[in-house]
């Protein structure tokens, strides 16, 4: 087992290498910058007008959140062309960098978020898991730190109808055991008509066999009568259509 708490936070130097880019490009151990942190990866360029725009709303956050004594750090990973557009770019920001020299570490956690484009914002927890892949959208309520996602209780409720109009409760799905499928479709949906009716035969025959196995509508639906109509083709559970 591991010792020390610097044993247990290996992953910063595995995800972001051994040192990182400080202010005024002072060096810095990763491991003493990140230990314990929540930490937001920042995809962004000095090239890209998004980015040059969301940057400034992004350090205002970051400060704001530092001075309230909040665990958080950034990592820049740059897309700059040159390793002098980098530095004058995060000569801009208050946080830390991957340094322009290790593009190694860069392109892989790149490829590791599927970031397709930039400004991107990855949040992770203490230990680097992802809690939010658009940190973006969710650093604009910043009273939300550390910004996990909604349960699916959060999401939905946690009160459902079945075919027969009668009301189950999530808990009990969840204490069956059962792998839950959400489908987003809606009756005015052209591909969602023609799909529906295969997944009401894979269900059917899925809940024949006795395997754990419900799905949830969610619907798209304009009105409660295009809802309750389409729910009616299907034998699986919707969240109440007045839920918000």
């Amino acid at each position: 087992p591991l010792s020390s708490g610097r044993g247990m936070a290996s992953w910063p130097p595995a995800m972001f290498g051994d040192t990182l880019r400080g202010k005024d490009g002072v060096e810095v151990n990763t491991i003493d910058a990140l230990a314990g942190k929540v930490v937001g990866v920042y995809f962004s360029a000095h090239w890209c007008p998004p980015c040059r725009k969301f940057t400034p709303k992004l350090a205002q956050i970051y400060e704001d959140l530092k001075a309230q004594g909040k665990n958080f750090e950034i990592v820049f990973a740059s897309s700059d062309k040159t390793v002098e557009e980098f530095t004058e770019y995060h000569g801009e920001q208050p946080w830390l960098a991957i340094p322009y020299t290790n593009r190694e570490s860069k392109n892989k956690l790149s490829k590791k978020f599927e970031v397709q484009g930039i400004p991107s914002l990855v949040i992770l927890d203490e230990t680097g898991q992802i809690i939010n892949k658009d940190g973006r959208a969710a650093v604009e309520e910043p009273h939300k730190f550390p910004w996990q996602p909604p349960t699916l209780a959060e999401a939905l409720g946690d009160t459902f109808v079945d075919g027969n109009g009668a009301e189950v409760k999530l808990a009990d799905i969840t204490a069956a055991g059962k792998n839950i499928g959400l489908y987003f479709s809606a009756h005015w949906c052209g591909p969602c008509r023609q799909f529906t009716p295969q997944l009401v035969k894979t269900y059917t025959k899925l809940t024949e066999e006795d395997k754990p196995f419900e799905v949830i509508f969610v619907s798209s639906d304009n009105s409660p009568e295009e809802f309750a109509g389409y729910h009616d083709e299907m034998p699986w559970l919707p969240p109440p259509f007045s839920f918000p």
